[in-house]
This record gives structure tokens, C-alpha cells and sequence, in this order.
């Protein structure tokens, strides 16, 4: 029984663990081929991963940029929750190359670093645009709760890039040209009427957390890290999509992005799911119509 019993966890563990570098998966059935682990970055002599989803049918020539991150975790597990929201099968039956970006997670990262890992992923993206066959000139990004707040938190700060860098990749610039998220936190200053737990977000804002330092330090870092407080421009469109239940994160919060992107001028959206909660079941009709969003807003100008 006990060696039995072996057996089924190792099996079940060798099933979880990812492939090579590069790996690619065909499954039968599905509308792409996923290529598993590909690196996208580098930091501490550590590499940053992503997952890259080519549809099997005909390639639309633009890319979606999907920012995997659950309780700021980033493990493998997340990429088989999107699979099962069929994110995946979705844009890339619709002709979308998808890169689902991990962006690390908390037990190593802060929510700051953990940004920069999302625009460090839309540089390689847009540097090796001509390998995937997309336009860098129109790529979408999306995520779900913690990976659409680093989505949303990337968005509203884009960074040019350096000419003169030795690096190509910092060549390029990190905007992007539409964001849909779903249910994001977006201000930690004001969580449904009051400030979020600072104990709790103490190592999202700071590597060693909150202890020692002063309440207008964790108050700026909390500023720091709320996508509604830091749209300075106009922004790029927003679709947002959030649930009336949400158990975890107030639906307060993507009232507070869509005010803000609006006040600045941009376009956005937000979406409300009756009875939602985070997630929920029927969550793949709303990725229908956030592929039917994208293919409006990154369909290429009239000439």
C-alpha cells in the first residue's frame, strides 16, 4: 500500500513538473501550441519565465501580453487556472499569440520588482516582435487580481526607452495599446472606504517588509503600487471586468481605476458580473468579450 501510494505522488508530481526550456506542447484538440518556460529576463543571475501560446490556425499578427499572478504567486499552477478559463484557446482561436508572463512572486519579490518584470517581458515581447510574428506596435495586455494589478500598475506607467542603451531590449519603449483586466486591486490608500492592511502588504511594498519604517514611508509605498493614483496621461483604453461578490477585492476598486483613467481623458470600461465573485464559473463568457474588445482596439487603422 505504502509503495503504491509512492508511486501515485511521484506520478502526480512528475505530471506538475514544467518541461525544458523552450518545451514545446502540442495537445490535440486545442487551438495552439504552447511553448513552456521560455526566458524573458534575467535578474540575479535568475531567469524569468513565460509561456508562449501560438494559434495553430491562421496568426492575426498581434500579440496579448497575459501577466499570470494569483495572490502575487506566479507558480505554474496559475498558468492551468488561465488554461482552464480558456484564456488561451480563446484569443488564440481568434489568431492572437499569447505570452503568459510570470512575473515572480512574493516570497521573493516585491510588488515594485514585480513590475518591472512586467515591463522587462513587454520589451523582450516587442524586441523579438519579428521572431512571433507580431506588431509591436499593438500589443494588449491582461490579467486577473494580482496579475491584472500588475497589469493595470504597468499600463499607467509606461517607460520610454533609452537609444542609447548597450541593451537592446531597453531600446524599447514599454506602453502598450489596450488593457483589459479582471477585478485588479488598484489603491491600497483606499480600500472600500478605509486603508488596505499594511501588515498584510508589508513585503509586497518593501523587501524587508514594514517593520521600522515610518507611516508616511508605508504610505508612500502604498501610493507607490495604486495604478488609480498614478495615471498622470491620458491612458491607453481600459476594459475592466469585476463581480459584485467579490469576496477579496471590492468592486470600490475598479470604480476607483475607471474614474481615474476617465479624469485623465482615457477610454474605459468597466463591466460588472451579477453575483460574481473571484472568480467565477462562467468566467470564459467574459473572455469572449474581451477578445471581441481586442479585436477592435488592436485592429489595425483605416488608411
Amino acid at each position: 500500500m505504502k509503495h503504491t501510494l509512492k508511486l501515485l505522488v511521484v506520478a502526480g508530481l512528475a505530471a506538475l513538473i514544467p518541461g525544458p526550456v523552450g518545451f514545446a506542447q502540442d495537445t490535440p484538440g486545442l487551438p495552439y501550441e504552447q511553448k513552456m518556460d521560455v526566458v524573458y529576463g534575467e535578474v540575479h543571475g535568475t531567469g524569468l519565465l513565460m509561456d508562449v501560446f501560438t494559434p495553430k490556425g491562421a496568426s492575426n499578427g498581434l500579440g496579448i501580453i497575459d501577466v499570470v499572478s494569483g495572490a502575487y504567486s506566479s507558480d505554474r499552477r496559475k498558468i492551468r487556472d488561465h488554461i482552464l478559463a480558456q484564456v488561451y484557446s480563446i484569443l488564440c482561436g481568434r489568431g492572437y499569440t499569447v505570452f503568459a508572463v510570470r512575473p515572480g512572486s512574493r516570497s521573493k519579490y516585491t510588488v515594485p520588482e514585480m513590475e518591472a518584470h512586467v515591463k522587462m517581458a513587454i520589451r523582450h515581447v516587442k524586441e523579438r516582435a519579428g521572431d512571433y510574428k507580431i506588431d509591436p506596435d499593438r500589443l494588449g495586455l491582461t490579467g486577473a487580481s494580482a496579475g491584472g494589478h500588475l497589469a493595470a500598475l504597468a499600463a499607467v506607467t509606461p517607460e520610454p526607452g533609452n537609444p542609447d542603451a548597450k541593451t537592446p531590449e531597453l531600446r524599447r519603449d514599454t506602453s502598450v495599446k489596450a488593457v483589459s483586466v479582471f477585478f485588479p486591486p488598484t489603491d491600497f490608500l483606499d480600500w472600500d472606504g478605509k486603508p488596505a492592511d499594511f501588515e498584510k502588504l508589508g513585503d509586497l511594498l518593501f523587501v524587508a517588509g514594514i517593520k521600522d519604517r515610518s507611516e508616511e514611508a508605508i504610505k508612500e509605498g502604498a501610493l507607490r503600487i495604486s495604478p488609480a493614483r498614478l495615471v498622470k496621461t491620458k491612458p491607453v483604453p481600459f476594459l475592466i471586468f469585476h463581480g459584485d461578490a467579490d469576496p477579496l477585492v471590492p468592486l470600490q476598486q475598479s470604480q476607483k481605476l475607471v474614474a481615474a483613467l476617465k479624469a485623465a481623458g482615457g477610454s474605459a470600461e468597466l463591466i460588472v458580473k451579477p453575483g460574481g465573485g473571484h472568480p467565477w464559473l462562467t468566467l470564459p463568457d467574459e473572455v469572449k468579450v474581451m477578445a471581441d474588445w481586442f479585436d477592435q482596439r488592436l485592429a489595425r487603422p483605416a488608411p
